[in-house]
């Protein structure tokens, strides 16, 4: 099997800081993966790398077999590479309904259909329990919902490869169960790609791990080599004796 994603010697300079340095990365088609580290590793910049939301100092990214380094996000998109933020990035003055709608028109060969954009629309919403909050300005909602509504406007535009950051960041206990649920059952469909802090997420979902300390990759593994990587618990898990 074909890498969905792959990247090569990618870096990423601000000023004299290397934020993401040499990282050379596969992905697989249908895998989750999680990426994890302290704070300022260079997870988020070098998600922001792959989507497109940043350009690389250096290296390669290939998508698909095909080389997207220089192709902007919007591009991306087309091909099929959704990024949810780690901060939330909603029209606080739409609705859930529509903030979903402009997703789902990009997908639909004729946007102008109302009956597909609705059915579009809602079967987002209905994945991420947000249905009953559609008529809701979403500035209303709770950042949870509001980090809910990101991951809908995400699958709504039907993505291969869907990149989460942070998403589980305000969610209730409750919420989190359902969000596992929600992400082994896009993984159906989709690669997921996803930042995250919450320990016990990571272990229950990633297929793998990839540990990122200083701009580069420290470590990857299946969830119990990463529990039992000596290095990892010094850098990250601060559970080495």
């Amino acid at each position: 099997m074909m890498p969905l994603l792959t990247t090569k010697g990618l870096s990423r300079n601000f000023g004299g800081l290397r934020a993401v340095d040499s990282v050379d990365f596969t992905l697989m088609p249908s895998e989750i993966r999680a990426v994890i580290g302290p704070n300022g590793a260079g997870k988020t910049t070098f998600v922001s790398l792959v989507s497109g939301c940043i350009q690389p100092s250096s290296g390669m990214i290939v998508f698909d077999g095909a080389d997207i380094t220089g192709l902007p996000a919007y591009v991306r998109v087309r091909q099929g590479i959704a990024y949810t933020f780690q901060i939330t990035s909603v029209f606080a003055n739409l609705t859930a309904y529509d903030n979903v709608a402009l997703p789902v028109q990009r997908t639909l060969s004729d946007g102008r259909s109302k009956g597909a954009v609705r059915a579009g629309v809602m079967a987002a919403l209905e994945r991420t329990g947000l249905a009953d909050r559609a008529h809701m300005p979403a500035g209303q909602l709770s950042y949870g919902h509001q980090r809910l509504l990101e991951v809908a406007m995400g699958l709504a535009l039907k993505p291969r490869l869907l990149i989460l950051d942070e998403p589980t960041q305000g969610l209730a206990d409750s919420e989190i169960d359902n969000f596992i649920t929600l992400v082994r059952e896009i993984a159906g469909s989709a690669t997921v790609l996803l930042i995250e802090h919450n320990m016990p997420v990571v272990m229950q979902l990633a297929d793998r791990i990839t540990v990122f300390n200083a701009g580069k990759i420290l470590a990857e593994g299946t969830p119990e080599a990463i529990r039992e990587n000596v290095a990892v618990q010094e850098a990250y898990l601060g559970t080495a004796p």
